[in-house]
């Protein structure tokens, strides 16, 4: 087992260049869907090696729930570890599970809270106008999906940009945007290295939508000005991972902006072997790749020790 047990901790950072760089050169969707990807992997990967860093820990526990054998000398003899590690490796977990629990109890309990605020109104197409002067809108999934936005937004646009944002929110709706950002940010609970994956993913699921809104309108510019009108006035009252039109942080508005006054993005789903994106996605992949293996080997490893000291 060895080291090996420990390379998913940090190949995570192999997927980061490419975090970035995907924006410029795939489509959104593209993007979206390959960072996903990778960030689920690298999470999977992490999580399986912190459990056998657990499970070995136990072989220094005298009387543990394991099976009969387990914690005979000969097994502590084989854990290649400082008792230490023991100890870092059940704390490590008992944060991993503290911060998946508490992710996923807030995304339900918001959920929640959006769907009551919405429980009585009329969702003509799926739409719920709330009856607030404070400007927001943002995609609230669920069965059925609605479109929620309040009348202070619908007022500050106009009637081609209105049908931008509602094309716009369908859009993560319809792709079921919400699932990439929880995924993504259960992720980022399992690894912290792999937090930026969701900023980023985050991002590309807007442009996403941005895209998805500028076909149904059948202008770009409209698409364009109505995420920057949208986003001057917006105060925003999305909760976490549920897609909002435009937030009132400034960072991404303006590339999605520009994105959208430039041409219509490739629709290819991997970047040029010979551009820097090509180069990233080739070291995320063997990264991913190398994690994989690395929790292969350390769980096939520990499989052989258990059992050659137990009667499974």
């Amino acid at each position: 087992m060895g080291v090996f047990v420990f390379l998913p901790l940090v190949l995570p950072l192999t997927v980061l260049p490419i975090a970035r760089l995907a924006e410029q050169h795939l489509h959104p969707r593209a993007a979206t869907r390959l960072l996903t990807g990778f960030g689920l992997a690298m999470a999977g990967c992490s999580a399986l090696c912190l459990g056998l860093l657990g499970v070995l820990g136990t072989a220094r526990i005298p009387g543990n729930p394991l099976p009969d054998g387990w914690s005979g000398p000969e097994v502590r003899d084989l854990v290649p570890f400082p008792v230490e590690t023991d100890a870092c490796a059940a704390v490590m977990l008992a944060a991993v599970a503290a911060a998946v629990v508490r992710t996923l109890v807030r995304h339900v309990r918001v959920r929640a809270r959006a769907h009551r605020a919405v429980g009585g109104l009329p969702s003509g197409d799926g739409v719920a106008v709330l009856p607030d002067a404070l400007p927001y809108a943002y995609a609230l999934p669920g069965g059925p999906g609605r479109v929620v936005v309040s009348s202070g937004m619908l007022a500050h646009l106009t009637g081609d940009e209105r049908a931008a944002l509602l094309a716009h929110e369908r859009a993560h709706l319809a792709h079921r945007h919400h699932r990439y950002l929880l995924a993504t940010r259960l992720a980022g609970c399992v690894n912290p290295f792999l937090r930026p994956l969701h900023r980023a993913v985050a991002y590309g699921a807007e442009r996403w939508a941005d895209e998805e809104a500028a076909g149904a309108v059948g202008d770009r510019r409209v698409a364009a000005r109505a995420v920057a009108r949208a986003a001057l006035v917006s105060r925003g009252a999305a909760g976490p991972d549920l897609p909002a039109f435009a937030g009132p942080a400034p960072g991404p508005v303006p590339r999605r902006v520009a994105a959208l006054l430039g041409p219509v993005p490739p629709g290819r789903s991997w970047p040029p072997a010979h551009s820097p994106a090509g180069r990233a996605a080739m070291l995320a992949a063997a990264g991913t790749a190398a994690s994989a293996l690395s929790a292969l080997n350390a769980a096939t490893a520990l499989l052989l020790v258990l059992k050659a000291v137990t009667p499974l």
